[in-house]
């Protein structure tokens, strides 16, 4: 089935991140001058402004700081989807995602729950993390 909703477009700063998400692997970037976990992918730290960013692999666990539960849309490739959530996760690493949780009905879904990314594999070139409740054990 071919997939209808908009893609990423990648670029040269964020190509990295869009294959490792292929690769089920969810990378932030983090300053090698002050420290800083950096997402989404930038050229320079939003700290300190250094152009010295690398590539680590994050826990892919978080908290859900904030999140809104859709339940009508103008766009007719997600009305299928109604009511889906938007959620913005705050990673152990510090810095903040906005994404979907999915495996979780509206009503389930609570500020400071905690959360892991699942990778969504949409075509074979991208897979988009989203998140979900975590799984105890």
């Amino acid at each position: 089935m071919e997939y209808k909703k908009p893609l990423p477009t990648p670029t040269p700063i964020s190509k990295k991140y869009w294959e490792a998400a292929r690769e089920h692997k969810l990378m932030i970037q983090k300053c090698g001058d002050c420290g800083e976990n950096v997402f989404y992918p930038r050229a320079f730290c939003p700290k300190c402004m250094s152009s010295n960013l690398n590539w680590i692999e994050s826990s892919g666990k978080g908290k859900l700081h904030s999140f809104c539960v859709v339940y009508s849309t103008g766009y007719p490739e997600f009305r299928e989807d109604v009511p889906f959530i938007i959620a913005l996760v705050e990673l152990e690493e510090g810095v903040h995602m906005l994404s979907n949780l999915v495996e979780c009905k509206p009503e389930d879904a609570q500020v400071d729950m905690d959360v892991e990314v699942v990778f969504d594999d949409v075509t074979e070139e991208f897979s988009l993390p989203k998140f979900r409740p975590l799984k105890s054990g």
